[in-house]
């Protein structure tokens, strides 16, 4: 969030907030990490069960009052990344706080610590305690208040025990692949030879697949047979590939999830695309796609689908891009917190189907599969993903096989070495998306972009092919001084010029970047600026003017 956003923030808190969700302290220098811990563990609590996206902590606010009176707490960076690390310690599960943010307010520095609500169907403790809020009290989480959160898990549609179905509906095949991918998952735990040994409600109950060898809907997407699926009816369980031609193409891919998934992905077309590194003649091949990156972005919209929607998990393949498309809105936080590798969930849309996704090693509960998905793409020199969040009950995932900027390409190619938030902004500018004044003023201070607002773009200043840098002259232009010069070297070979002449004379010389409209204010400010300096003057009227030359007796 912006300054701006977090003092909105801090006033619509201090103006009317809930005493369950929101605490307020002076804590003038200092603060007990064993309080903070209390008070972590009831704030995230309440949150849970008010169904509140974040509860809040703030320093530097007397909590009678609600006035800002600034405090010193954790100034440095260091202490502030210390304090989440010993919350993780002490947490059960362990978690942390979502962001940690310093407000400048005009009447003392505030911190605001945004707490995430507790996981669905479990709740927080602190060193082994759980906390509550009772009014602006800290108390004991009670058992009535326990029992509120662990039914959550109760409405977990993919926790739902199937009547009647037995294990016998598992796909053998499934169910050895499952074994395999659980025994690589524990491999200082469990040889390969001792799971393939297991009973099978042995490996399915340790498998999350089953609870207490009864099948589980969750089960039944990952491992059951294609012909099972009628057990979830009026629930499609179902994948889809669609190619967007010419040529068109579809095919629908049902359970064992397990192994349809990665027979979708070998249905996408994959061709080796050929990079230059820049400064040479010499080549490199990338795969159009990365297979991880793909099975990555199809088994958390399998994680993620809202099965009570009735919709299928939808791949698109394009020819330079896969679009995956899943039912239910982004679950827990935003998209862009993934990426930054700055958030790991506290919640799942199914919790029981991703804990079974993970024992099989299909996703990462931590958060961090889209951080490397992100890493991936950069060490492939290609676009980052693009999550599409504008219609509220769906989210689309954008994986790119093709150049949008080659700047950008030639740029990462280059730099190696780049962090991955600059590489994130400068993905975004390719993109034409908006990033802040901040950001923009770092990569100028790192040489990495160049031009002014709305005209930013990556640095032309890798490569050196003569086909880019022709391109580049005609999209950058030239500076004020060269177009001046030709005007004022047309006055001298013709005598005059209409307003019409130095549109013609200079329209095919501006920068490629500028709209129509653009080049036409341009001429004008040019000719504004020679006049005011005296270099020329108008022999005609305002509105249809002549230019010429100033000579030196003009007034």
């Amino acid at each position: 969030m912006t300054e701006k956003d977090l003092l909105g923030l801090l006033d619509q808190l201090t103006a009317g907030w809930e005493n369950e969700t929101v605490e307020f302290k002076e804590a003038s220098r200092d603060y007990g990490t064993d309080k903070i811990g209390s008070y972590f563990s009831a704030l995230s609590n309440e949150a849970n069960l008010r169904g509140s996206e974040s509860a809040w902590l703030v320093f530097g606010v007397r909590n009678k009052t609600r006035m800002v009176v600034g405090t010193d707490y954790r100034s440095e960076l260091e202490r502030q990344q210390s304090l989440k690390w010993q919350i993780t310690q002490g947490t059960e599960p362990s978690v942390t706080f979502r962001n940690v943010y310093e407000v400048n307010h005009p009447d003392g520095r505030v911190v605001m610590m945004e707490i995430p609500p507790a996981p669905a169907g479990i709740p927080i403790a602190w060193q082994g305690h759980y906390y509550a809020r009772a009014g602006e009290s800290l108390v004991s989480l009670g058992l009535d208040k326990q029992d509120q959160i662990r039914r959550q898990s109760l409405a977990d549609w993919s926790a739902v025990i199937v009547p009647d179905a037995t294990v016998d509906q598992f796909d053998p095949e499934a169910l050895g692949q499952a074994r395999r991918a659980f025994a690589a998952k524990y491999p200082t735990r469990f040889t390969l030879a001792e799971v393939m040994s297991w009973p099978v409600t042995v490996f399915t109950d340790r498998a999350k697949l089953t609870v207490n060898g009864r099948v589980t809907r969750a089960g039944l997407l990952l491992v059951g047979k294609a012909e099972a699926s009628w057990w979830l009816s009026p629930h499609p369980a179902q994948l889809t590939w669609s190619l967007m031609g010419p040529p068109r193409g579809y095919e629908h891919f049902g359970p064992p999830f397990l192994v349809s998934s990665t027979a979708l992905w070998h249905r996408i077309r994959n061709v080796q695309l050929r990079l230059i590194w820049p400064g040479t003649l010499m080549q490199t091949e990338v795969p159009q796609y990365d297979e991880r990156s793909v099975l990555e972005t199809i088994h958390n919209a399998i994680a993620h689908q809202d099965f009570l929607r009735a919709g299928r998990v939808l791949v698109q393949e394009y020819s330079d891009k896969v679009v995956v498309t899943n039912e239910g809105g982004f679950f827990d936080g935003l998209p862009d917190e993934y990426a930054a590798g700055s958030r790991s969930p506290t919640r799942y849309r199914n919790p029981m189907l991703a804990q079974a996704m993970v024992e099989l090693g299909m996703i990462d509960t931590l958060g961090f599969g889209i951080f490397d998905m992100y890493g991936r793409q950069a060490r492939r020199f290609l676009p980052m993903p693009d999550y599409d969040l504008s219609t509220p009950t769906q989210v689309k995932v954008t994986i790119h096989g093709a150049i949008v900027d080659e700047a950008y390409t030639r740029m990462l190619m280059a730099r190696t070495d780049l962090p991955l938030t600059d590489i994130l902004a400068l993905d975004r500018m390719q993109k034409g998306l908006p990033i802040s004044d901040d950001v923009v003023a770092h990569l100028r201070g790192q040489r990495l972009v160049e031009g002014r607002r709305p005209h930013l773009r990556v640095t032309s200043q890798v490569g050196d092919a003569t086909s880019t840098r022709t391109g580049y002259i005609h999209a950058r232009g030239q500076d004020d001084q060269h177009y001046l010069r030709l005007i004022v070297d047309y006055l001298n070979q013709f005598g005059t010029a209409t307003r019409q002449d130095i549109d013609d004379l200079l329209r095919g010389k501006l920068a490629d970047e500028l709209t129509a409209d653009e080049k036409t204010r341009k001429v004008a400010n040019l000719l504004t600026k020679l006049r005011r300096d005296g270099h020329i003057r108008n022999a005609g009227t305002r509105s249809s003017p002549v230019w010429k030359l100033a000579q030196p007796d003009d007034e």
